[in-house]
């Protein structure tokens, strides 16, 4: 993991978020959770499950027990193994399979898991040990990459972020942690975003734009099928003047329908 110093342009923070997605009556349905208000990086954000990459994701013990491992390097590892670590700390989903099977995990196996969550989150445990404890082996296979976003360098904390989607197990009652998370919704991804523009909840931009993408999609199907095709352009959004005010802007390649926004807007 890259140092971090406070400030400085190369202290980029590897993180890795996953959109949890879902058919629902009124079409796609994304699990999202409200951040903790004490929490000092979005804190009361709506939010996707995720987080910093740990120093346990990138044990070398973990690779032998990630399913889809294979032709990743370390890094690209750790980013799934993270996401999906982090949704089970936040959320209680588990992509994970019964060793040697296809079948995932179940609900009812969770619950016999859920004492690990919290050690987990704390790096007390690694995700090594919980899932030969457990004999299991991630999922890594059901992760596709979505989007790749890094914080503005005029920012103090700045985070490298791979964004997922992956399909939730029917099963699994994704709910928030209590701690980190203080709240939890099964969302259209445009409801979201409506949400947010009325004022209802905050939503960073980040995670506005991504939800405006996955809107642009009315189904799991349809979803999975614009992450395996789109191209994925890594997006620094910068800082331009216009008139009296400035412009966020993000690069046009990027396949978002808004490609910049004015800050005032974006600070609140």
């Amino acid at each position: 993991m890259a140092e971090e110093k406070k400030g400085a342009k190369d202290a980029l923070i590897p993180a890795a978020t996953i959109m949890l997605v879902r058919d629902g009556e009124a079409g796609l349905e994304v699990f999202m959770v409200v951040r903790h208000h004490q929490i000092d990086f979005a804190s009361g954000a709506l939010v996707f499950p995720g987080g910093k990459i740990d120093k346990n994701d990138r044990a070398p013990d973990v690779r032998g027990l990630c399913r889809g491992a294979e032709g990743l390097d370390d890094t690209s590892l750790a980013l799934r193994v993270g996401a999906i670590r982090e949704a089970f700390e936040e959320s209680g989903v588990l992509l994970a399979y019964e060793k040697g099977t296809d079948t995932l995990v179940s609900a009812a196996r969770l619950e016999e898991m859920e004492s690990w969550r919290e050690p987990l989150n704390r790096s007390e445990k690694g995700i090594a040990e919980f899932l030969t404890t457990f004999g299991l082996e991630l999922a890594c296979d059901r992760l596709l990459p979505f989007a790749h976003w890094i914080t503005p360098d005029m920012m103090p904390k700045r985070f490298d972020t791979h964004f997922y989607v992956a399909v939730a197990p029917e099963d699994h009652i994704a709910a928030h942690d209590g701690g980190e998370s203080v709240d939890s919704v099964w969302i259209n991804p445009n409801e979201a975003v409506k949400e947010a523009d009325d004022g209802k909840r905050t939503v960073i931009f980040p995670t506005r734009m991504n939800l405006l993408k996955l809107g642009e999609t009315g189904s799991v199907a349809e979803a999975l099928e614009t992450a395996k095709t789109a191209k994925i352009v890594t997006v620094l959004p910068k800082v331009e003047k216009r008139g009296e005010g400035g412009v966020l802007v993000i690069p046009a390649e990027a396949g978002y329908a808004v490609t910049e926004e004015p800050l005032d807007k974006i600070m609140g």
